[in-house]
């Protein structure tokens, strides 16, 4: 029988093909979109999309898989799915700046979002907004190839951290914001802001007066773009907080509608410039852009030249959290919501972002590597999570983490908790023996039939072990007081 852990591992596997040869050769069900569901994080509802399957069925669909290696073992998986509880669902509504939004899911302003048709699919596919790619006056000339990947364990097609060296649209401006108004006239309920970027107090008044005019819901001011070729614009400018401030002011007292500042994270204390934002009235903040970065790689060149750009993707996620919550936890910042961006795959992703004081979330290379079907496991999962929980609104989620993190020095010091090894599911790799010998405290010992033992003399709780185990058999044991330490009272 697989277990949990076997059956994620396996769909990891899963090329996850557009018009999916194992689905037509079921004949039954959707086989591609329950794969897809256990790869997004929604195990426990994926056998819904197979019910109707048969093991024939399943065995058709796995013997048509045209994986490069050996098919995905879908029938021994499909057999070990959980069964689907039936659960009655909360809304995902919520307002965002006094806007009400169907769900929490937008696009990120970037090349998922350049033109009508684009925009419009998504919005068919269930994304509640989209904060459409940065308008600005400069003339855009893009560079070939412009993209490069860091790969999740060297495998292609799945990468960990994705770099650009796009910058904004290439539209004409009046092009971009007709887009923008026909969007709003054919989708009335979807949410859509202009993202706009200036040189001069000039040109961010005009854009915004274009956006407002156009009909957009909200501004959003590109106050973050790494790899801007023209000084003071993008990044430049987020790293300065008296122009965070002056160009949020200036487009205040220029329009009417919700304006919200996006935050580069190249810099030490994003909270100086978005303070400047919030004292100059902006009504949210977007926060991450991408991070400077460079990689090595060929496929990073242009023609034989290397440059300094934006890393996105999975890997920057603990970053962009990081700057929410230095945000969120600021006492000065009062009443001012946020827009979280950074590594965003998953409902659990996205629930970590509004768990520290997000209303929504923006999506952008998710997308680009998996398309926007992605909205069909972040909505229901979300929703599933809030139903196990109890949670009939998603605005109850909002934050509720914040009180959890102190400063370093308020954490409980006094107490430890131990590694706990199941031996059932331990296979005797040793990877927690190395780690600990040669990277920790050489508290392990392997027995005779190759099961670890801690060595309680000497092990202090780092809890290395339990996070090399590639099977999940280390465990975490009761928390105990130190030996010798007196907690204070």
């Amino acid at each position: 029988m697989m277990r949990g852990i076997e059956i994620q591992e396996e769909v990891s596997r899963c090329l996850l093909c557009e018009n999916a040869p194992c689905t037509a050769a079921a004949g039954k069900g959707d086989v591609a979109r329950a794969l897809r569901a256990v790869r997004f994080g929604n195990m426990k509802l994926a056998k819904c999309w197979i019910a109707e399957c048969g093991s024939d069925d399943l065995l058709r669909a796995e013997n048509a898989c045209i994986h490069y290696d050996r098919p995905i073992r879908i029938k021994e998986v499909a057999e070990q799915l959980p069964d689907v509880e039936e659960r009655s669902l909360p809304s995902l509504e919520i307002d965002f700046c006094g806007i009400h939004c169907e769900n929490p899911f937008f696009l990120a302003s970037s090349s998922v979002c350049t033109n009508y048709e684009m925009v419009a699919r998504a919005f068919e596919a269930g994304w509640a907004g989209v904060y459409f790619k940065t308008v600005c006056f400069e003339d855009i000339n893009e560079v070939s190839p412009r993209f490069d990947a860091v790969y999740r364990t060297g495998l292609k097609g799945d990468f960990s951290a994705f770099r650009n060296m796009e910058q904004l649209s290439e539209n004409p401006v009046k092009e971009d914001f007709d887009i923008m108004r026909r969007l709003k006239r054919d989708y009335p309920n979807k949410v859509v802001i202009a993202s706009i970027m200036g040189q001069t107090e000039e040109e961010w008044i005009e854009l915004a007066k274009m956006a407002e005019a156009a009909g957009v819901d909200a501004l959003e001011l590109n106050f973050s773009c790494p790899q801007m070729r023209i000084a003071g614009m993008g990044s430049d400018v987020g790293q300065d907080p008296e122009l965070v401030t002056f160009y949020t002011a200036y487009v205040k007292h220029t329009v009417s509608i919700p304006v919200i500042p996006k935050m580069t994270p190249n810099i030490t204390l994003m909270s100086n410039p978005a303070m400047g934002a919030y004292f100059a009235g902006a009504n949210a903040i977007s926060a991450i852009n991408t991070i400077k970065s460079v990689t090595m790689s060929p496929h990073g060149e242009v023609s034989g030249k290397k440059t300094v750009s934006g890393l996105s993707g999975r890997a920057v996620k603990p970053i962009a959290l990081r700057f929410i919550l230095e945000m969120a936890k600021n006492p000065i910042m009062k009443n001012i919501q946020y827009s979280g961006i950074g590594g965003i795959e998953t409902w659990h992703d996205a629930l970590e972002f509004i768990q520290l004081g997000c209303r929504n979330v923006q999506v952008c290379t998710a997308v680009m590597q998996y398309g926007y079907r992605i909205i069909d496991d972040l909505i229901p999962g979300l929703q599933h999570y809030m139903a196990a929980r109890g949670v009939r609104k998603l605005l109850e989620l909002v934050g509720e983490e914040l009180p959890n993190f102190v400063k370093p020095n308020d954490l409980d010091r006094g107490t430890m908790v131990y590694p706990v090894v199941e031996s059932e599911k331990c296979i005797g790799c040793g990877r927690c023996y190395v780690s600990c010998n040669d990277g920790g405290h050489q508290a392990i010992e392997m027995d005779e039939h190759r099961i670890p033992k801690i060595k309680g003399n000497k092990c202090v709780g780092c809890h290395l072990c339990s996070l090399v185990c590639p099977t999940g058999a280390i465990s975490h044991s009761k928390r105990v007081g130190k030996k010798g330490h007196t907690t204070p009272q």
